[in-house]
């Protein structure tokens, strides 16, 4: 029978967890059209995405949340609007939620990090998934 010292077994489960972990995805992004940055970094036990600069708004002024399901919430402003939610380190990639103000709807969402250096990005309903490529903003 092999009897490890407790010390080999803690680095040898460390070693594991590590390659199980997804590449870590926070920082700044632009988005597929260029129309705005989302900063993702860890809030709490998970890991979020806020809007934080809006790169194309209409002339009338700063957009609002106008097609969020809660009448309540249509007066917030897009920008600074957290719109990706409860993301947790799934091994190969990182799932949550993103919600989409252009349709008001929330979807449950899958991010990766590509080879590239940028951030594949999926909403999905069921297994039918739409995919948008983010580029780290400078």
């Amino acid at each position: 029978m092999l009897i490890l010292p407790l010390a080999t077994m803690v680095a040898a489960l460390t070693m594991v967890s590590a390659a199980d972990a997804a590449t870590p995805i926070a920082g700044r992004w632009l988005t597929e059209e260029a129309s705005a940055i989302v900063t993702i970094a860890p809030c709490g036990a998970a890991t979020c995405g806020r809007i934080t600069k809006l790169i194309k708004g209409p002339p009338s002024g700063p957009p609002l949340d106008r097609n969020n399901p809660d009448a309540r919430l249509r007066d917030r402003p897009i920008e600074g609007l957290v719109i990706l939610t409860e993301f947790k380190d799934g091994g190969d990639d990182w799932r949550g939620r993103i919600y989409d103000p252009k349709s008001g709807k929330t979807y449950k969402s899958i991010l990766k990090r590509e080879a590239d250096g940028g951030l594949k990005v999926q909403g999905c309903i069921a297994f039918f998934c739409r995919t948008q490529r983010w580029t780290a903003a400078r």
